[in-house]
């Protein structure tokens, strides 16, 4: 998975960074389109806005599981072939969503759509590795990562008037097109990638960790929208981690394991690890749960909590000039500390946002957040890798990339969970515009607290830890 070193192979086609781009878009656009139609959705299907995010679980789910399978498949399979096959099944995901008539097949229909978008991602960046020179690489992956930021800008705004002036299958429809013409091209101009022998695949592991992440959600839905016993919950639970403690020991006795345990030992990634599960629990919830706040308990229209979103998106994407300064400037522990006790603080101040507030200043706490939010994910994404080299920087990133996923799952399973017991017993349609609000208000407090738990972690970094970062290591999120 090594990019190439030398100029000596066929110059690659110009279409093909296109193409990954255009990939990217798709999959970054649905991320973010759907949070702001599920209100509209739940009326359509005659569930509750408060049991809608099965539908984003379910997709982030699958593509925790299925990132680490993702190179062996384009080794074994080719390339070309395993990102034309992830493009269909994302398209194929997406008729099935259109289509869904229950929460339930919707939910499944998101599998396969996640099964699309777990492989198109990091085989469309493998193909970018394995067709430029090293030399190239910065400039080509810069251009294929641009359309992506703009996904979570579009998305909110789009889905809001998708639903408000058409219906809300329109939302997955879109994507039928764009992945038709995609596979079309793609099998014109990438490349078939055909010549990599691929390594022997840690089967038993990957069940393993599958294993473990599926339970592990679980049990976290299973307080919140699946209402389960309380036995069965902690049967989830056990089972979950049971699963996590039989991979450790398998992993300590295979030669290839998915993820190495050497990886632990380094103390930059494995602190870099635990602290984007916990910061995340926070942070990976409010794409969720800020829209979803937004319309049920304040009233706005789809496109009006759309375009109340893009002040954050527009501020992510500024701040990140200022996370790499700051990080050139001061130390990681001194970064992280401060801006995650801050992010934290911010989420629970979302409990004081109600519609006495004035509009402005809503439009500007939720940039501020955005900005914050945007540093936190670079730094401690910087620094989980800066220390890798050599065999482990590939299974790093992999083990980074399935973090990232399974956390905001985990977020979003959590803050559902909290704001489902706020809610109480009532149904949905039985509630006042008073205790929707509580019930928020009161989720935002909880999932700040569980945000500031991760100062205690960052607190353990050495207080030069990553003094070799420049403005070339800096990671986007």
């Amino acid at each position: 998975m090594q990019p190439s070193d030398t100029d000596t192979h066929t110059t690659p086609s110009p279409m093909i960074p296109w193409i990954i781009a255009i990939a990217f878009f798709m999959q970054m656009l649905d991320g973010t389109i759907l949070n702001t139609a599920l209100p509209a959705m739940a009326r359509s299907l005659h569930e509750s806005p408060l049991r809608m995010q099965s539908t984003v679980i379910a997709y982030m789910l699958t593509v925790a599981m299925l990132i680490p399978a993702s190179g062996w498949l384009a080794d074994r399979f080719g390339s070309r072939r395993i990102f034309q096959t992830a493009i269909l099944l994302f398209s194929l995901g997406s008729l099935l969503c259109a289509l869904s008539p229950t929460l339930e097949w919707l939910t499944a229909s998101r599998v396969v759509q996640g099964i699309g978008g777990a492989l198109m991602l990091p085989v469309g960046r493998l193909i970018i590795l394995r067709s430029y020179p090293r030399a190239d690489l910065v400039r080509v992956l810069g251009f294929v990562t641009i359309p992506g930021l703009t996904g979570p800008l579009l998305g909110p705004i789009l889905g809001g008037w998708i639903v408000e002036v058409l219906t809300w299958h329109w939302i997955f429809l879109i994507n039928l097109p764009i992945g038709l013409t995609g596979f079309l091209v793609a099998g014109r101009f990438l490349p078939a990638g055909d010549d990599v022998a691929a390594l022997p695949f840690d089967w038993k592991g990957f069940v393993l960790f599958s294993l473990a992440m599926v339970t592990l959600s679980f049990s976290l839905q299973g307080l919140g929208e699946l209402q389960l016993a309380h036995a069965q919950v902690l049967l989830l639970l056990l089972l979950g981690l049971a699963s996590l403690a039989a991979y450790w020991l398998h992993a300590s006795r295979t030669d290839e394991p998915i993820f190495s345990l050497a990886l632990f030992r380094i103390h930059t990634f494995s602190l870099g690890i635990l602290g984007n599960m916990f910061a995340r629990l926070g942070s990976g919830a409010m794409p969720f749960l800020t829209p979803l706040f937004f319309q049920t308990a304040l009233g706005y229209s789809p496109f009006k909590a759309g375009l109340t979103m893009a002040p954050l998106a527009l501020a992510a994407m500024s701040a990140k000039p200022a996370a790499t300064f700051l990080l050139k400037r001061y130390s990681y522990r001194q970064v992280l500390t401060i801006n995650t006790f801050l992010l934290g603080i911010m989420i629970a101040g979302f409990a004081l946002i109600s519609n006495q507030v004035p509009e402005w200043i809503i439009y500007v706490y939720l940039a501020i957040f955005g900005a914050v939010n945007s540093i936190q994910f670079t730094a401690m994404n910087t620094l989980t890798l800066i220390d890798l080299g050599g065999n482990l920087a590939s299974s790093g990133n992999s083990l980074l990339s399935v973090v990232m996923q399974l956390a905001m799952s985990l977020g979003i399973a959590a803050s559902a969970a909290l704001l489902n017991g706020f809610v109480g017993q009532h149904a949905y349609q039985q509630l006042l515009p008073a205790q929707i609000l509580s019930a928020f208000h009161a989720t935002y407090v909880c999932i700040g607290i569980m945000s500031i738990i991760a100062v205690m972690i960052f607190l353990q970094l050495h207080p030069h830890a990553g003094q070799k970062t420049n403005s070339d290591t800096v990671e986007e999120h």
